[in-house]
This record gives C-alpha cells, sequence and structure tokens, in this order.
C-alpha cells in the first residue's frame, strides 16, 4: 500500500506530527485492526471463517467513517482512504447492509475475480505492518511538539462511471441518487476528478468543472486507483 509507505516516511522524518483529530481517528482504527478473534468454545471453520472477516469489514467500516467525517487532515484522509480501498472486498462480507440501496463502492485493485469470496489470507497479511504504522499516529504528538500535516498534493485523474449519493434517514434505511452535471446532465463521464487538499472537483465532458457536487469523500476516493 503506497499511501501506507508515504505515511510512515514522513513520521519517521518529522514531517508529519499528527493533529488531534488524526490520532484519534487512528486510535479508532488501530482498535479494528488488533482486535483479537473472539474466542469460541465450538468453533467451526464456518464461524471462523465469519469471524475473520467479520474483523475486517470493522476495519473498512471504521475507516470510512473517520473519512467522511471530514475532521481529520488531508493526509489522515488520503491513508484511511487508502485502507478503506484495501479492504473494500468486505464491504457486504459477512454481514451486508440490509436495503437495496445501501452503498456498493467498486472492489479494489488485487481483489479476488468473485467478490462473494473475499480474499481473507492477503487482507489479514496487511495487518501486522498497519497496526505499527497507526500504533505510531494514535500515539500522538510529543508535549510542546506543533502539529504538521504535509500536504496531499495535487492529482488528477479520469474516471468512467456513476458517482452516487448515499444517504441513511433511519435504521436500514438507506437513500441513493447519481450526480449529473449541473450543465448537461451527463452522469457516467468520463469525469475528470480534481483533487487538492481533501477538496474534490468533478470535470465533465461538456466542459463544466464543479466544486459544488455534494459528494462525500468516499463516494469520490474509493472508486479511484489507488496513488
Amino acid at each position: 500500500m503506497r499511501e501506507a509507505g508515504r505515511a510512515r516516511q514522513l513520521l519517521a522524518s518529522g514531517q508529519w506530527c499528527p493533529t488531534a483529530p488524526d490520532s484519534e481517528a487512528a486510535a479508532a482504527v488501530l482498535t479494528r485492526l488488533a482486535a483479537p478473534l473472539p474466542l469460541r468454545r465450538a468453533a467451526s471453520a464456518r464461524t471462523t471463517r465469519t469471524d475473520r472477516d467479520r474483523r475486517l469489514q470493522r476495519i473498512l467500516r471504521t475507516a470510512l467513517h473517520h473519512l467522511d467525517a471530514g475532521a481529520v487532515s488531508p493526509r489522515a484522509a488520503a491513508l484511511l482512504a487508502a485502507v478503506a480501498r484495501a479492504f473494500l472486498p468486505w464491504h457486504g462480507t459477512p454481514n451486508p447492509p440490509r436495503a437495496a440501496a445501501a452503498p456498493r463502492y467498486g472492489r479494489s485493485v488485487g481483489a479476488a475475480d468473485d467478490p462473494t469470496v473475499p480474499p481473507t489470507d492477503a487482507g489479514e497479511a496487511l495487518l501486522p505492518d498497519l497496526i505499527e504504522l497507526f500504533t505510531l499516529l494514535a500515539s500522538g504528538r510529543r508535549p510542546g511538539a506543533v502539529p504538521v500535516t504535509p500536504p496531499v498534493g495535487l492529482w488528477r485523474v479520469r474516471y468512467a462511471g456513476r458517482f452516487r449519493h448515499y444517504g441513511r434517514p433511519a435504521a436500514d434505511v438507506w437513500t441513493a441518487e447519481t450526480f449529473r452535471c449541473p450543465a448537461c446532465g451527463g452522469a457516467t463521464g468520463p469525469w475528470t476528478v480534481t483533487g487538492d487538499e481533501g477538496r474534490m472537483s468533478l470535470g465533465c465532458p461538456c466542459g463544466v468543472v464543479t466544486h459544488e457536487h455534494g459528494l462525500a469523500l468516499s463516494e469520490v476516493w474509493l472508486v479511484l486507483p489507488d496513488g
């Protein structure tokens, strides 16, 4: 995971001294990363597999929650997005949201061809390095140290497909609405997605560029390739 490698280098060199929201989000994700599997008196192969997948699913959901909360720095948001992309195969496994309109994010690069069989061994292989990294982030800054949050450089990618707004007005109730260009009404692009410091703009083939898309970070960032 390239973003994790960049984060580790920045922390080691002192170029990133996390803010309090960064450390709080990292601590929450770390709890999920380091969670042991439950001890069962009569564990079967099926229950063990479910427990393993549920742990990875909780990592994804916690990363998404803190990504979309908007409280972390752009650098921390980039890391959370990379972690979420790595664990996307577990968005609906083992217990998918019940409502038909619940978000269906694309799968990350390298995911299994069959989305119903997540690559659990590969997902668990990511845990040791991520635990080490998030332990550093969660430890907070030294007393008297000033937070330093290096910027996320400007990037631009092309994406052909739909962006959708997802909402959850009540438990087990989801809403979904496709984003459309405010000028021509186009919905599938190919969009030119430009990001800088956590703000994203969508460029339509008709030439209109909008910052007022209202999409949550995860609704844009998770469909993009891991940079």
